[in-house]
């Protein structure tokens, strides 16, 4: 029964956190866990083409063959007579070719205006989307020259941020100018080479880690994290950090 009461909007959120299982079982390098996870995602696939099959839009052959054909188009240095033979010789040709396509696709729609931002998801993870975002810019010359304009500006992002805490605090003023700092912050993974979501990530889990080193230490004296104070579970966090560099 409640197969029968989805819609692809209702099945969505679990398709996007299904994708995130895998990547945290990347994370762990754990290929059970990865085994597993992947026949989950892949059930969200399955399930999405019975619902557009039902109704019918498609068939999971369907996407099957779409998949293969687009994989196709793009590697012509493999199935064609393209002649790529570097990395960046293959992302480049793979870039003008989603850019090709992108553009047949709002054509089809109908759509008149086309945008160098066009086909980034909205619902992507908001750093994400924005590392994306200013890299289509990026490719047209909207972008700062180097890296040190880049920390130039986040240090105005800075400063506007403490401005508006102190000027007459406004809550929704102040959730603009952070957002504007971590844009910025996107932005510079992004002339660094690191991908923002993918640093952030590695900084959660090292900030888990961390914090479970704190509560299993307070565990041997039958304490719990409420049970410290700051001061404690701080030493206790540097402690981690010198276990981690090997320096106990």
């Amino acid at each position: 029964p409640w197969d029968l009461e989805q819609d692809f909007s209702t099945i969505a959120p679990y398709t996007i956190e299904e994708a995130y299982e895998v990547a945290d079982a990347i994370a762990d390098g754990d290929m059970n866990e990865l085994r597993d996870e992947l026949g989950d995602l892949l059930l969200q696939v399955v399930f999405h083409a019975q619902m557009a099959q039902e109704e019918g839009h498609f068939t999971f052959e369907d996407v099957a063959n779409s998949i293969n054909a687009k994989m196709i188009s793009r590697h012509p240095h493999v199935f064609g007579d393209g002649d790529a033979t570097t990395t960046d010789g293959v992302n480049q040709t793979w870039e003008k070719i989603k850019a090709s396509e992108r553009a047949q696709k709002a054509e089809t729609k109908g759509h008149d205006r086309h945008s160098a931002l066009d086909g980034v998801a909205s619902a992507l993870p908001a750093l994400m989307r924005a590392e994306k975002l200013t890299k289509r810019a990026a490719r047209v010359g909207f972008d700062w020259p180097s890296t040190d304009d880049v920390f130039d500006k986040l240090h105005e992002e800075i400063d506007e941020l403490k401005a508006e805490m102190t000027e007459n605090p406004d809550q929704d003023r102040i959730e603009d100018e952070l957002g504007d700092m971590l844009f910025v912050m996107a932005n510079l993974g992004r002339k660094l080479g690191v991908d923002p979501e993918v640093a952030l990530r590695r900084a959660n889990h090292k900030f888990t880690r961390r914090f479970h080193f704190i509560e299993d230490e307070l565990a041997k004296d039958s304490r719990t994290a409420s049970q410290s104070d700051l001061q404690e579970m701080d030493a206790l966090w540097n402690k981690a950090k010198k276990v981690e560099r090997g320096q106990t």
